[in-house]
């Protein structure tokens, strides 16, 4: 048998050699595959047959939803054990925790204990990794303190600090995007109100339309209009979506709708007036980092502008002088 010689082994797995053979066994499948449909023929059956395996695959996925829910059940009995010592002992602190998961948008109820066993289970995990690391390659004799430490104590802080830089990721987008989008949200429940529709007609509406652009703040609306169907009283709905958000201009359409509500005045009339101050005020804002743009950009226009600039006015003085000097006789 003749055996491949080296560097035959080693130019057929280099990489272009391998991206070529994916590709071409990539449009080899898909060629097969648009030919293939051609001379299909519809099966009379394949409807039974499709509906008989979506049966199947709803089944399927009920089974799996409730194997879900049962292990989410069994991990929180666990977690209960530890409860004390996964959450705040202090009603404040509690309340605050609460409330800072809330706005990142985690509504369940063991969100503040999930978050606190994430932060130690992570934490504890790159400890392991940092002491499986120390065992694996140890350090040099000789080797400093810190430079013992290193590789377990980076580990663990990047496992302990992750979910809190997670939650406050989550927090700033998800205020930036309510912040964004609820100028429009106020204008297009102007239009809905002012159509003649209820103001929970036109929360449900202004849900709808926002939920491909605005998701969270559709969320939010969505959240008033359920709360409010099930009888909860509107004010109160209200003024907990003012708190879910920990938004200042949300606050204010709050209470604007509440002293509507309170001293029986026109909520259209209300609503046209601030959706006037809101636009208004996001123009400003633009205004205000359309203005801060040059002062960013001096920097910038000093570090790759003015050097150059400054050698070809100085470069070819500076390159005569040298040529001078390098020529002339200085003996006397």
């Amino acid at each position: 048998m003749r055996v491949l010689s080296p560097d035959l082994l080693e130019n057929l797995m280099s990489p272009p050699v391998l991206i070529a053979l994916m590709l071409a066994v990539g449009v080899t499948l898909v060629l097969m595959i648009l030919m293939g449909r051609g001379g299909d023929k519809p099966d009379p059956l394949e409807k039974l047959r499709q509906q008989s395996r979506n049966e199947y695959h709803s089944h399927e996925r009920t089974s799996l939803n409730r194997r879900t829910a049962a292990d989410e059940n069994a991990l929180n009995k666990r977690l209960d054990k530890f409860k004390n010592f996964l959450e705040p002992t202090d009603e404040a602190q509690m309340g605050e925790a609460k409330l800072k998961m809330v706005q990142a948008g985690y509504l369940g109820k063991n969100a503040v204990r999930d978050f606190h066993a994430a932060k130690f289970i992570l934490g504890l995990g790159g400890l392991m990794i940092g002491l499986g690391y120390i065992l694996l390659f140890p350090p040099q004799e000789g080797a400093s303190m810190l430079a013992t430490a290193l590789p377990v104590l980076v580990p663990t802080l990047l496992g302990y600090y992750f979910p809190i830089y997670w939650v406050n990721k989550r927090h700033a987008e998800r205020q930036e995007q309510i912040q964004s989008g609820f100028p429009d949200a106020l204008d297009m429940l102007l239009i809905c109100t002012e159509a003649g529709q209820s103001m929970d007609q036109s929360i449900a509406r202004v849900a709808r339309e926002l939920r491909a652009g605005y998701p969270a703040l559709a969320e939010e609306f969505d959240t008033v209009s359920h709360e409010t169907k099930a009888g909860k009283d509107r004010l109160e709905v209200l003024r907990d979506m003012g708190v879910r958000c920990g938004n200042a201009d949300i606050k204010s359409f709050v209470t604007v709708l509440i002293q509507s509500a309170t001293y029986g005045t026109s909520v259209a009339e209300a609503l046209r007036v601030y959706a006037s101050e809101m636009r208004d005020k996001r123009v400003m804002l633009a205004e205000e980092k359309a203005n801060v743009l040059p002062t960013k950009l001096t920097l910038g226009t000093m570090m790759f502008t003015v050097p150059p600039l400054l050698i070809i006015l100085v470069g070819p003085s500076v390159y005569g002088v040298i040529t001078m000097l390098s020529t002339a006789d200085f003996t006397l």
